[in-house]
């Protein structure tokens, strides 16, 4: 299936499959964009709304019945398109609240979080998305269907609802007027401990984020 089948007329715009794709390809091309950095005044917003649409199109496919592929064996898609430029370009755009804390698996007793980067995670759940879309595009419809579904349930869902948790922190600081405390050095080559977790040195007010990104503050 050509890009210029994708959305063709002759596609219900009820079918699952289709719903599924647009989704999928829209957030595709607005984190593009958004990488570009034309319009960093509206970046985290913009960002936050996309993953969150996302995530919407992963509750039906986690909602949905197992999707069965109809070959035993994936067919082979060649090499995965690069993401290092656009994982640079995010990471520079998002430069001040790139890094963030998060706990991997509510569900595992004693598990402390980890740092991780919005970047990352982003470029992370493209890739998983793009690789769908290739079977999708090529015709492939229950092989994308199968591969969204697993890969929601085994990455890109705890991964784009990590972010989702990330993007709304930044944005809930800066409209709610309240600072938020400096990470400390904190990166992602780095283990995190309690103490870590309590951000003891400084502050970084709620404008120094928001200013850069275009977000004014609550009154």
């Amino acid at each position: 299936m050509s890009d210029a089948t994708l959305h063709a007329t002759a596609q219900n715009p009820d079918d699952f499959a289709v719903q599924i794709a647009d989704q999928v390809e829209s957030f595709l091309v607005a984190v593009t964009e958004v990488a570009k950095g034309d319009e960093p005044d509206s970046a985290v917003p913009f960002l936050l709304l996309e993953v969150s649409q996302l995530l919407l199109a992963g509750g039906r496919l986690g909602a949905h019945e197992d999707i069965v592929p109809d070959e035993r064996y994936e067919p082979d898609l060649g090499p995965e398109p690069d993401v290092d430029e656009l994982r640079e370009n995010l990471a520079r755009l998002l430069e001040p609240i790139d890094v963030y804390s998060e706990v991997f698996d509510p569900y595992e007793p004693r598990k402390s979080p980890v740092p991780a980067r919005i970047s990352d995670d982003l470029t992370d759940v493209i890739t998983d998305l793009r690789h769908g879309m290739a079977h999708y595009r090529a015709g492939r419809t229950t092989e994308a269907l199968w591969w969204w579904q697993f890969s929601y349930f085994s990455n890109w869902g705890t991964t784009a609802s990590a972010t989702l948790r990330a993007l709304h922190s930044v944005l809930a600081h800066v409209r709610l007027n309240q600072p938020l405390e400096e990470l400390d050095g904190l990166d992602t080559d780095q283990s995190m401990g309690d103490e870590t977790l309590e951000f003891e040195a400084g502050k970084v007010m709620a404008e120094e984020i928001g200013e850069p990104l275009g977000m004014r503050q609550g009154q």
